[in-house]
């Protein structure tokens, strides 16, 4: 891409395969085959179960490692009239898994209550806080959700205590790097002592899918809770829509089981009754008819990510838990105007972040490194996302504590493995855990430098890595754009991480005319033709003053003012896009939104 900014690499997918075959086979248009294909579907079954997979192909949760031990344990505590203390984490994921397990235990006559850490006081995962409180309270159980696989100092102390300790996680397990007599590396796992641990990544769980969020592994724990005391199959159904939330605000990848979950916990989540749910659809301003996995992602996940972050995730179990209608309303206001907030702060925090990479000319670092004042620690995360998006290269953002730590989250590009890469760093750190995109983790700010220092000299990244690249499923020329075509695309929904939109793109546009539009004045609206002469309307919600630079740089001052005044102009542009119908005052038209622009010379 010669248009500035990240440099990217456009590709045409290029897998073969006989896409008039599966075409037939599947009754789709050969571009959905070539899509799936792109997608890295392989088997006649993968694609009918792509397609058409639903809830009677999810795998049986009883293949999870230590799950019958897991559930026995809870069905001697709900029998024995044990309280079972769900230890649960303070992001979506964790609020979702947490409620799901208690909703379970609820129907299944047991008592239990949910309990999370302070982000801030005490960070991630099972404490000593938490096992000394469900002992004093009387509990018989700590049943974790959404961690605890890393929780061996806790779970040593429950067990001495006399408590049963179930695991239920998705986190990749603690290992030690070893190195025999020639120097061959292996990995030597370490895992809490708990009555039971369950979770799919362990090496040596024979379950078949790996991708399972925290609240997918809680939910199939409850799948099999239900069998015990044959609860009806139609209260399973009722938590799809919590199992499905955690999925896309966990940012799984959207392929095998995670696909259905999402796909029907979403058409569950149209016909819920659930008063907390219903309150933060209707506070945040959606239509829950039309809810997709970009409203989950963008809107309602990040609602409940706001309590954890700036107040207790606490207030995001209690609209869970409520069945009080008034009560739901409060909770889910209060829980809209807090992610207001917390976008605010993020604005903040990044621009900051920005201006320290530009003065410190940090931008040349294969790996970001830097710690920022006065940012609220909960948004180092999301933060790490914003710049890792706008320099395309791991980040890791630090803030420091008032204990002299500097608590920091990383997030990742895909030739950069985060945590294997920080495992290779434990000396430097007090904390740290996560996976291969994105990691959490505390240090002394003396480490900073050496940190940094380590992870550029050993990061492994060529210049190469550091470009995207975007994947173009399908050049294909607008004419093939039709109301059917469109509605068949809906068919590979839902989208997401491990399932993105289809990407197509045309090499030659001719822009007849451009506006900006919008409350914001962020949007470009664009009338768009083609060598063949097909016009059609275009928007585009990136960086229009990027878009703007990239026009004069290519074709001049002159020529930009042209364009936006609807006269004739020199400007040729190869487009990205998706399409879609435009539907407004009774018309339906065609439009595309474009995706990534660049000049390709003829």
């Amino acid at each position: 891409n010669i248009c500035g900014g990240v440099m990217e690499k456009w590709m045409v997918s290029a897998r073969k395969a006989d896409f008039n075959r599966i075409a037939r086979m599947c009754s789709v248009s050969p571009v959905l085959a070539r899509i799936m294909v792109n997608r890295g579907l392989k088997e006649d079954e993968e694609f009918q179960k792509y397609l058409y997979g639903d809830l009677s192909c999810l795998h049986d949760p009883e293949d999870m490692k230590d799950m019958k031990a897991g559930v026995d344990c809870i069905v001697h505590s709900i029998r024995e009239n044990q309280s079972i203390c769900i230890a649960s984490d303070f992001d979506v994921d964790g609020v979702f898994a947490g409620y799901i397990l208690w909703r379970g235990i609820l129907l299944c006559g047991g008592r239990a209550y949910v309990e999370v850490p302070d982000r801030i006081q005490e960070g991630y995962g099972l404490n000593e806080r938490i096992v000394r409180e469900a002992y004093a309270k009387g509990a018989g159980c700590i049943l974790t959700c959404d961690n605890g696989i890393a929780a061996m100092e806790p779970v040593s102390l429950a067990k001495a205590m006399g408590l049963t300790v179930v695991i239920t996680d998705h986190h990749e397990p603690v290992y030690d790097i070893m190195h025999d007599d020639e120097g061959k590396e292996s990995r030597r796992y370490r895992f809490p002592e708990a009555d039971a641990v369950i979770d799919p990544k362990q090496p040596d769980c024979a379950y078949p899918f790996k991708g399972l969020c925290g609240a997918g592994v809680a939910y199939k724990f409850v799948q099999m809770l239900f069998e015990k005391f044959h609860i009806d199959e139609k209260e399973l159904y009722k938590l799809l829509p919590f199992a499905a939330i955690a999925t896309v605000a966990d940012v799984m990848d959207l392929t095998d089981e995670n696909r259905i979950i999402v796909k029907y916990g979403l058409h569950e989540l149209a016909h819920t009754d659930h008063p907390g749910l219903l309150a933060l659809i209707f506070h945040a301003g959606l239509n829950k008819n039309y809810i997709s996995a970009y409203h989950v992602g963008f809107v309602i996940g990040p609602c409940f990510n706001a309590a954890g972050r700036l107040d207790t995730a606490q207030m995001a179990i209690r609209l869970l838990q409520t069945e009080d209608v008034g009560e739901a309303q409060c909770l889910a206001s209060d829980l809209v105007q807090l992610n207001q907030s917390r976008k605010e702060m993020t604005i903040l925090g990044t621009k900051q972040a920005e201006e320290l990479i530009e003065s410190k000319g940090m931008d040349k670092d294969s790996v970001l490194v830097l710690c920022l004042e006065g940012c609220h620690e909960s948004l180092a995360g999301i933060i790490a996302g914003r710049i890792k998006e706008k320099y395309y290269r791991p980040v890791i953002v630090g803030v420091e504590t008032e204990q002299g730590l500097i608590k920091a989250s990383g997030r990742s590009v895909e030739a950069y493995n985060m945590y294997e890469k920080l495992s290779e760093c434990r000396d430097l750190f007090e904390r740290f855990g996560g996976h291969a995109m994105a990691a959490g983790m505390s240090f002394k700010r003396e480490n900073l430098p050496l940190l940094k220092e380590r992870l550029n000299k050993n990061c492994g990244l060529t210049e190469e890595d550091l470009k995207p690249v975007i994947h173009i499923d399908v050049p294909m020329p607008l004419g093939y754009i039709t109301e059917d075509f469109i509605q068949e695309l809906e068919l590979l929904e839902p989208f997401g991480k491990g399932n993105p939109k289809p990407v197509f793109a045309e090499a030659h546009f001719q822009i007849l005319r451009a506006s900006v539009i919008g409350k914001n004045k962020n949007v470009l609206k664009m009338q768009i033709k083609n060598d063949s002469g097909v016009r059609m309307e275009a928007l585009y919600f990136g960086d229009v003053p990027a878009f703007d630079a990239c026009i004069e740089k290519n074709f001049g001052v002159e020529s930009k003012k042209r364009m936006y005044a609807g006269l004739s102009n020199p400007v040729d542009m190869a487009f990205t896009y998706y399409p879609s119908v435009n539907e407004y005052g009774g018309r339906r038209s065609l439009q595309v939104t474009i995706q990534n622009f660049q000049r390709i010379p003829r």
